[in-house]
């Protein structure tokens, strides 16, 4: 049975009481509307080991830029306990904002350098508010292993380098993306696409199979690469943030790629902001 907990305090206690248990505590953090690619994080949690599994609903709002969709992002809590009982996750914690940013919380966790490019550049203070939060969430939930999913590539690799810098007593897990039959990365913004927008959305995985078909082929100028996969995404969307193709640890751009390389796409349909990544010379898709 899932048992829901509200308070920071509740939900730290839970944990250290499984742990007193001998579990091993697996933490999946989330802002709901989950989707199978949440309950593969799950499973993956499972897999490392654990054996008692947390996961965290909390729309964070200092992740959100002023013009964002903070208020209209999908909040489900009902079927998103369904999908935690159903996945027999032990502890859901669901706190209000209230909780987690009490009055005169001030602080601030930041990590240099792999914050400043890519979605750091069009998204000022979006990582600064992931990474405060996360942070805070592993100081409840910790020692434990905690799972992340590859599709937020960038997102991954900073907090993986905020828990090495800060001894955080965490272990980093990261999944493939988890993607639809036909490609589309699984994420809780895809429920804004209309019937049409969606089918344009396949745009972005065709761009990267672009791409993956030129590096295979042994294409290693990064322009090349780019072009090959803007050629497929741009004629699909309204508007391109970006399609980069970057050192797969430092994020930083590249002109000529190595055995392995990061391609990562941000675009917009109307009012819906996707992305997507693959690690070219790694990475595949059906």
């Amino acid at each position: 049975m899932t048992r829901i907990v509200e308070s920071p305090a509740a939900f730290r206690g839970a944990l250290e009481v499984a742990r007193a248990m001998g579990h091993r505590v697996g933490f999946v953090p989330t802002m709901g509307a989950l989707h199978d690619g949440h309950l593969a994080l799950v499973s993956e949690a499972r897999a490392q080991g654990a054996t008692f599994v947390a996961v965290s609903l909390f729309v964070n709002p200092t992740q959100f830029g002023p013009n964002e969709d903070f208020t209209r992002y999908p909040r489900t809590f009902d079927a998103d306990f369904a999908r935690c009982r159903d996945a027999k996750v032990d502890v859901l914690f669901a706190p209000m904002r209230e909780a987690m940013y009490p009055p005169g919380f001030s602080s601030v966790v930041e990590v240099k350098g792999l914050t400043d490019v890519l979605e750091g550049v069009h998204r000022p203070g979006h990582f600064a508010g992931v990474t405060t939060i996360v942070c805070k969430l592993f100081g409840l939930a910790a020692p434990c292993v905690a799972v992340f999913g590859r599709k937020d590539y960038q997102q991954w690799k900073v907090i993986e380098r905020m828990t090495r810098d800060l001894d955080l007593p965490v272990e980093i897990a990261a999944m493939p993306t988890i993607r639809e039959p036909d490609g589309l990365a699984l994420s809780s913004r895809n429920r804004y696409l209309s019937a049409d927008e969606r089918q344009r959305a396949l745009g972005i995985s065709r761009g990267i199979r672009a791409a993956m078909r030129a590096f295979e082929d042994g294409e290693r100028k990064a322009a090349s690469l780019e072009r090959l996969a803007r050629a497929e995404i741009e004629p699909a969307f309204d508007s391109i943030d970006y399609v980069a193709i970057a050192d797969p640890e430092t994020l930083q751009p590249v002109d000529r790629t190595g055995e392995r390389a990061l391609l990562v796409v941000a675009a917009k349909i109307g009012k819906t902001r996707l992305i997507d990544n693959a690690v070219l010379g790694e990475d595949r898709l059906a």
